[in-house]
């Protein structure tokens, strides 16, 4: 106590108020930065086929996080970390860059139009009232979906899959000719590789210092399947000693500040009036997938635990400012977009790695200054953060998904209303590996159940408007 008084930290996230602690809120933060750190490695990696400086998308992507979560935290105090998309930054690289034809600087010239886009739509309620409209059976189904999508991410970097093609399945050509069909199908692999026998040492690890009730199991697993990895060839610990190359990563900012609104950027992108209706296209299918992801993520992780409560979404339905947590945590992360752009790096976005910290008690702003100020700091112990392999968070992101599963059970699976919708909602999000697909399966399926019992006029308008805009969306990527 200070003066009598409750610590100005404790005060200012209300960590009694949400039942948490300081140490839980840290602990809490840095879960959420090893789950999501990897980041920091495979943009550079992503977008540096673009052309774009490595170094420089390196400092971005720190910067980008670090702001966007650091915003997060203090203004909506809600355990959310922002990052640059998986997902995003493939669009970005393979379809905008490669597939279309535009430079990078065009292509983060678009991303900060996406930025004011989800900034609009997020002022004007557009954003709030898309998630009033989603029935609470379909809210359910993302949730667990969400479970099931943070649980096949964890399976596959624990390296416990295998794609193989399918040697009992043949497709007869026009020709006549009769051949084997390479399509891949999903295999356990051989347990004779060192990763994944680290990935099942951490699952296990994990788990009973979850069934003991260790306080922190979930960061205690990542550090000690970090530690055990070192003597099984995993980590390599040489790695500590190397530079990072912090003045020459500084330098090549430089090249990526601002370029997205320089004259080969926002200028650029507008200057060929035919190529416009692609570029309206292109920013249109960057918005939509980015303000789904974020809306199944809220919705995922913030209604089960509690973070965003029925009384903080009566006050969001009420509210004509950004009075509820989730009208702050929205314009977050609107906010981060564009600030990524500027700094030079694909859509920055909610992470649902984020579920991670929540699992391990997260529950405000707290725990995203703490993940923020982790990635300042990875700034400078870049190999130091690198040495955690994804074999030891990879356990993490499993445990959370089980957690995650038990929003199934509100879901009345004898009744095909409720039931086809939130089936193709939560394993659409694993199998297509995107939360927003899972989301317009989800929304394309329920308007079809609607459509067929003529209850149309039970859906929420906006339901079907973004029903609309899916499949424009589906129609769109078909012909990039």
């Amino acid at each position: 106590m200070e003066n009598g008084k409750e610590p100005f930290v404790e005060r200012f996230f209300d960590l009694k108020g949400n039942g948490t602690t300081v140490s839980t809120e840290i602990l809490a933060g840095l879960t959420t930065f090893f789950a999501m750190s990897y980041i920091i490695f495979v943009n550079p990696s992503m977008l540096a086929q673009t052309g774009m400086p490595w170094n420089a998308v390196f400092l971005a992507t720190i910067f980008a996080s670090a702001i966007g979560t650091l915003f997060m935290g203090i203004f909506a105090n809600v355990p959310y970390a922002l990052g640059p998309g998986m997902g995003l930054n493939a669009f970005f690289t393979y379809t905008v860059v490669f597939g279309l034809g535009f430079s990078w600087q065009e292509a983060l010239a678009m991303v900060f139009i996406c930025g004011i886009v989800n900034i609009i739509i997020t002022a004007t309620k557009i954003r709030k009232s898309i998630i009033k409209s989603i029935p609470v059976s379909l809210q359910n189904a993302i949730g667990g979906g969400i479970g099931i999508f943070i649980a096949y991410i964890g399976i596959k970097n624990a390296g416990l899959i295998n794609f193989t093609s399918d040697p009992g399945k043949y497709i007869l050509l026009d020709s006549g000719t009769v051949i084997a069909d390479a399509s891949a199908v999903p295999a356990l692999v051989n347990l004779n590789n060192a990763g994944v026998l680290l990935a099942l040492i951490g699952l296990v690890l994990t788990m009973v210092l979850l069934i003991f009730k260790v306080k922190g199991a979930i960061l205690i697993g990542i550090i000690g399947t970090t530690l055990i990895g070192i003597p099984m060839g995993i980590v390599d610990i040489s790695q500590v000693g190397a530079t990072a190359g912090i003045g020459d990563a500084f330098r090549d900012l430089g090249t990526t500040i601002g370029a997205a609104l320089g004259k080969e950027g926002l200028i650029s992108l507008f200057s060929d009036p035919a190529k416009i209706p692609l570029v309206l296209m292109t920013i249109f299918a960057f918005s939509l997938s980015d303000t789904f992801d974020t809306i199944g993520t809220f919705i995922g992780t913030g209604r089960k635990t509690g973070i965003f409560s029925a009384e903080d979404e009566k006050a969001m339905e009420e509210s004509s400012g950004f009075k509820s947590k989730m009208d702050k945590a929205l314009f977050a992360d609107s906010i981060g977009t564009s600030i990524g752009a500027l700094l030079g790096t694909s859509n920055t976005t909610t992470y649902v790695e984020s579920a991670a910290g929540i699992g391990a008690g997260g529950r405000t702003g707290l725990t995203s200054v703490v993940t923020a100020l982790a990635f300042i700091a990875s700034m400078f112990i870049a190999p130091i953060a690198g040495l955690v392999p994804t074999q030891a968070t990879a356990p993490a992101l499993i445990i959370v998904g089980i957690m995650m599963l038990s929003s199934f059970s509100e879901i009345k699976w004898d009744d095909f209303e409720e039931a086809i919708p939130a089936f193709f909602a939560g394993i659409f999000m694993a199998l297509c590996y995107s939360i927003s697909y899972g989301i317009a399966a989800g929304f394309i399926f329920y308007l079809l159940v609607k459509i067929c019992r003529h209850e149309v006029k039970d859906v929420h308008p906006i339901l079907i408007v973004s029903v609309i805009l899916f499949i424009l969306n589906f129609v769109i990527l078909a012909f990039m």
